[in-house]
């Protein structure tokens, strides 16, 4: 990690040291992490933000990956406001942009979000995790430890792949829960970051949570022996061979065997 870059976490630490207000995500492949602020939108009132980051390797010479997400915003406007965080962080180029960017947004959400506009040409930069290498049809295999209010946790994981334009499968088997994800890499990355970051489930105590037992089985470029995937579906397999043969169909036996039969043993 550059000197810079850790500076300018370190500053990034020490302002947003509220209550969640900071979070380190992950340091490989760059820096990524999460920041929670506040900015005036309509009719003077405060909208919550949550705005996660990611730094690569040569930033601040290029742009960083941003999502946006808030309870308070349709999709469309997280899309806004993203497009228009990166406009602003090109003409911040080669010099530590984050907080910059914070302040700019608390300014002028209420400005952005009056001036709607439909989406494009910010698709270089589509995630916190994003590349600038269009990298075809990805498929990842998540695996997630339990779901206890299912019925919510399972309408935000189709609604997170449909926003993200995924397909495949969310599979349970007994105790085991399998996402299968296929679409655009970039758009992979964000849906890991909205699973990692969002409340989707309740603890023991019946209190929203984040996702802390989700672990990435196995990513892989699609092959031409590989499925592709029409539609993201919510599938439920009575046996272990019932679903050893929903992968087989895929033309994924291979990751199966390697992934998936360690899980029953």
């Amino acid at each position: 990690m550059a000197e810079a870059v850790r500076e300018e976490l370190s500053a990034l630490g020490a302002i947003f040291c509220g209550p969640n207000e900071w979070e380190v995500l992950s340091l490989s492949d760059g820096t990524v992490f999460r920041i929670l602020t506040r900015a005036e939108g309509f009719m003077d009132a405060d909208i919550p933000l949550q705005l996660v980051f990611h730094l690569p390797v040569n930033y601040p010479s290029c742009l960083p990956g941003i999502v946006v997400n808030s309870e308070h915003l349709t999709r469309a406007e997280c899309e806004i406001v993203k497009e228009k965080l990166l406009e602003q962080a090109e003409t911040l180029l080669s010099e530590p942009m984050v907080h910059e960017l914070v302040l700019w947004i608390q300014q002028n959400l209420r400005h952005i979000l009056k001036r709607p506009e439909t989406g494009g040409g910010s698709e270089k930069c589509t995630s916190a995790a994003s590349t600038t290498v269009d990298d075809g049809l990805w498929m990842t295999l998540l695996h997630l430890d339990h779901m206890r209010a299912k019925t919510k946790y399972v309408k935000t994981v189709e609604k997170w792949a449909s926003d993200l334009r995924l397909t495949g499968r969310l599979m349970f088997m007994g105790k085991i829960i399998l996402i299968l994800l296929q679409g655009d890499r970039n758009n992979i990355k964000e849906y890991l970051i909205l699973q990692k970051t969002c409340k989707v489930d309740v603890d023991s105590s019946g209190k929203k949570c984040k996702e802390k037992m989700i672990s990435v089985l196995f990513e892989t470029k699609v092959q031409t022996e590989h499925k592709r995937f029409l539609a993201f579906e919510v599938k439920e397999y009575s046996s272990l061979d019932e679903l050893q043969k929903e992968f087989e169909t895929a033309g994924l036996k291979k990751l199966f065997s390697e992934f998936v039969l360690r899980l029953v043993k």
